[in-house]
């Protein structure tokens, strides 16, 4: 089954239910960074202050390495990325990275942009209806997600960046 990263914002309430209808669609589809709740990144963050903890510092804390090789592993283990709009600088991270994998990567728009930006023609294809994306996502060639879980698996050697 092709497995789908969902990437979107915690604050966006639309996540659950475009995993749900992808999931229907018969695609396996990972959304659960999404059960903390909208303001689980401001908690992590003033949880880490109240500790005296730099930026630097809580990124290298046990939550921080966590919550990172907690999605890191869906990342390698899912074939296609799709972003949801909008989305913040994590979600633009995260599909990039998919992106830089070779994986394909879709970016689901709920209206035409205020701002235009040229560089989301990195990704295999910008759409803004859920059909759209569903038109697109059935492009891809399962021979293609074979290669590339095997070229993820060789390439994912377990080890973090230091920060």
């Amino acid at each position: 089954m092709t497995s789908i990263y969902l990437i979107g914002s915690l604050r966006n309430p639309e996540i659950p239910q475009i995993a749900t209808k992808l999931r229907a669609e018969g695609y396996d589809v990972f959304d659960d960074w999404h059960a903390p709740g909208p303001q689980a990144d401001d908690f992590w963050r003033e949880y880490e202050k109240a500790r005296g903890h730099s930026y630097k510092e809580a990124l290298r804390g046990h939550a921080g390495r966590h919550i990172f090789e907690f999605d890191h592993e869906h990342l390698l283990r899912c074939d296609i990325g799709v972003m949801v709009m909008p989305a913040g600088k994590s979600g633009h991270s995260e599909l990039g990275y998919l992106a830089g994998l070779g994986k394909p990567t879709f970016v689901l728009f709920d209206e035409e942009p205020e701002r235009y930006d040229v560089m989301y023609q990195l990704f295999t294809a910008v759409c803004f209806s859920l059909d759209e994306l569903k038109v697109e996502l059935a492009k891809v060639e399962p021979k293609r997600l074979r290669l590339l879980r095997e070229h993820v698996e060789e390439f994912d050697d377990g080890a973090l960046v230091d920060v």
